[in-house]
């Protein structure tokens, strides 16, 4: 397979990976929502959990399944657009997914397997130059080569250590 095949197949399984924990948070909220109307409902006089509290537990579930949803869908959308931003995203999502077993598992090693081999480095490394530019000459930098220089054609003895006895 080429690098660009595994690039797509790679973004689509973030995707999925990240629709399927969409899925089930949403049967989740419908769970808990229900729950928690029909504790509310059903015995008027009883002392249920608190209704704040619920709410409180909903809303923490919300963050917790977005944080770990949300960075699928961006590194599937980036690699499938092709863009060199994606790839971190990818190691980010893939580290956040590798507790979901089986699934999460799945992706987290097809992702680092994929990024870390030398095509896929090489598929986020082609067109980039990461050298930097060439410097200005100083006076600061012809000093430190000069005292340079002349250190290495000199030798000087480490000192002996002090007398203990």
């Amino acid at each position: 397979m080429t690098p660009e095949q595994h690039i797509k197949y790679l973004g689509w399984s973030h995707i999925g990976y990240g629709a399927f924990f969409a899925l089930l948070f949403g049967l989740f909220g419908i769970f808990f929502g229900v729950s928690m109307l029909s504790a509310m409902l059903s015995t008027p006089g009883s002392a249920g959990p608190p209704v704040f509290f619920m709410v409180f537990m909903l809303l923490f579930m919300t963050v917790m399944f977005a944080l770990f949803t949300l960075p699928s869908f961006v590194a599937g959308y980036g690699l499938l657009k092709g863009k060199k931003w994606a790839k971190v995203w990818a190691i980010i999502a893939a580290v956040l997914a590798g507790g979901q077993f089986p699934m999460g598992t799945a992706v987290t090693v097809y992702t680092f397997w994929f990024l870390f081999s030398e095509p896929g480095k090489q598929y986020f490394d082609r067109g980039s130059n990461y050298a930097l530019p060439p410097g200005r000459q100083t006076w600061a930098n012809e000093w430190d080569h000069e005292s340079q220089r002349q250190r290495e054609g000199q030798y000087n003895s480490p000192p002996s250590p002090p007398d203990w006895r």
